[in-house]
């Protein structure tokens, strides 16, 4: 008797409805988001190359009250302050993922976080390698560690690529790790010299945060000004005041409970994530990609070590370490890739997530920040970096655009008309009895037909 076979988990299939859900509708917006984003970031560069005068002066523009230490230019407001509000998206989407999504589960989650761990490790090592051969700093190791989840769905949006749901689910949560690791980098490796009161009163505020919310007290006029003084502490704390958004994101409860239909995290991500998709980020996109463009900052970008550094680090250290880790996951462990998918389009994805714009951005203005010539150059580094990852993936995707469509049209069908697709109902015998009335219903329909037309057919037969 042969051996018994054991089964093995496969990963990239079919997701449970609600999550799938959650991700569609989370994934529109930050696709229609990703469209705003590119579009600031393209008017940033035309404005920066044409009226550069301006330009800097209206980003280098302070505002503010000086007695409170927030007297910031319009680019760090950027910066620091919407920045707050993306990554307190971040903060739910990672509670989120952790209690009620792909990573609830450690072993259904240690696909993803290996993958997202080596695709983060591997560019850090490729501008490591260069650096070190080419004699340049090694500050900007943590530049093209980040994957811009919305700028790689405006890509899709724009390339026209429909991706099956597991994929995109796939890279959503390769980006929600991302993020969680690109938070703790910012904390850890850019935070300046320590304010402790104000840290300690930032603290305080997020533990008053934090009480109320297990209170049940509600209403905005209450949250908004808590977390706007909690934001103003971190910012004069010496630690990144992005990261007050990510702790208040993850106090969040992010389960539901009987007769809801949505948890409080998810109903409140679901009302912040167009401010963060459509206001926050395009706007600090527009005030921080405008950078100089010429062939001679082109040339330097390809030639100097810091900046290949980034450029290599997203196109290639990205797509391997993503790929690579992924594949070593599935070898290693009992996953097993969906057999309506292929190896080649994990490298496809993994390539998409090469595109690393707003927290590359962000990295590279705290690794250079005394360094402005410098801090411009590593900017045109990550879009150049992001557009060749975005064309190359774009190329890759292309070639199975076909199939993606088909996989998503079977995904989406809903021939009973019940507001669920199909494939989700395959054992539920309602449907099936759904199914066989309708068919039923056109069989009569077409017998009735045949009737009309063999009658005609058989007038015209007969004598004039």
């Amino acid at each position: 008797m042969s051996a018994p076979t054991h089964r093995r988990n496969p990963f990239l299939g079919r997701m449970p409805l609600p999550e799938r859900n959650y991700i569609a509708d989370a994934l529109r917006t930050e696709t229609v988001g990703g469209v705003l984003l590119l579009a600031a970031a393209v008017a940033a560069l035309i404005w920066a190359n044409t009226l550069g005068g301006s330009y800097e002066a209206v980003r280098g523009f302070h505002l503010g009250p000086a007695a409170l230490g927030l007297d910031l230019s319009v680019q760090h407001w950027a910066a620091n302050g919407l920045l707050a509000v993306f990554f307190f998206v971040a903060g739910i989407e990672l509670k989120r993922e952790l209690v009620a999504g792909e990573l609830r589960d450690p072993k259904a989650a240690a696909l993803p976080v290996i993958a997202a761990l080596c695709g983060m490790a591997m560019p850090a090592v490729v501008y490591f390698i260069v650096n070190s051969a080419g004699g340049g700093s090694l500050q900007g190791w943590a530049v093209p560690t980040a994957t811009d989840i919305a700028f790689a769905l405006a890509v899709l949006a724009v390339i026209g690529t429909s991706l099956p749901a597991a994929l995109r689910a796939f890279l959503l949560t390769l980006a929600v790790v991302d993020d969680l690791f690109a938070i703790l980098i910012i904390a850890v490796f850019f935070t300046s010299t320590l304010n402790f009161l104000a840290l300690g009163l930032a603290a305080v505020g997020l533990v008053i945060f934090y009480l109320l919310l297990r209170k049940g007290v509600r209403g905005w006029y209450v949250y908004v000004p808590l977390a706007l003084v909690i934001w103003a502490l971190m910012e004069n704390s010496g630690v990144h005041a992005t990261i007050a958004g990510v702790a208040m994101g993850l106090m969040l409860r992010c389960t539901r409970r009987e007769g809801e239909t949505r948890s409080p995290g998810e109903h409140i991500e679901h009302l912040v994530r167009p401010l963060s998709a459509g206001f926050a980020v395009p706007l600090f996109a527009l005030f921080s990609a405008g950078v100089s463009i010429s062939g001679g900052a082109v040339h330097d970008v390809f030639t100097r070590p810091e900046t290949l550094g980034v450029v290599l680090g997203l196109v290639v250290g990205k797509t391997l370490g993503i790929f690579g880790g992924t594949w070593l996951a599935a070898r290693f462990t009992r996953a097993e890739l969906n057999p309506e998918l292929a190896w080649p389009d994990v490298f496809a994805l993994a390539s998409l997530a090469g595109i690393g714009f707003t927290v590359s951005l962000l990295i590279g203005e705290l690794a250079f920040s005394g360094n402005p010539v410098l801090t411009d150059e590593i900017k045109a580094s990550v879009l150049i970096g992001s557009l060749l990852a975005a064309v190359f993936a774009g190329i890759l995707l292309k070639l199975r655009n076909a199939e993606y469509k088909k996989l998503c049209e079977e995904e989406e069908r809903d021939e009973d008309q019940d507001g669920i697709p199909d494939i989700y109902e395959l054992d539920n015998p309602e449907y099936h009895l759904r199914m066989a009335a309708i068919h039923e219903a056109k069989a009569a329909e077409h017998r009735r037909l045949a009737e009309v037309a063999s009658a005609r057919h058989a007038g015209d037969d007969g004598p004039a």
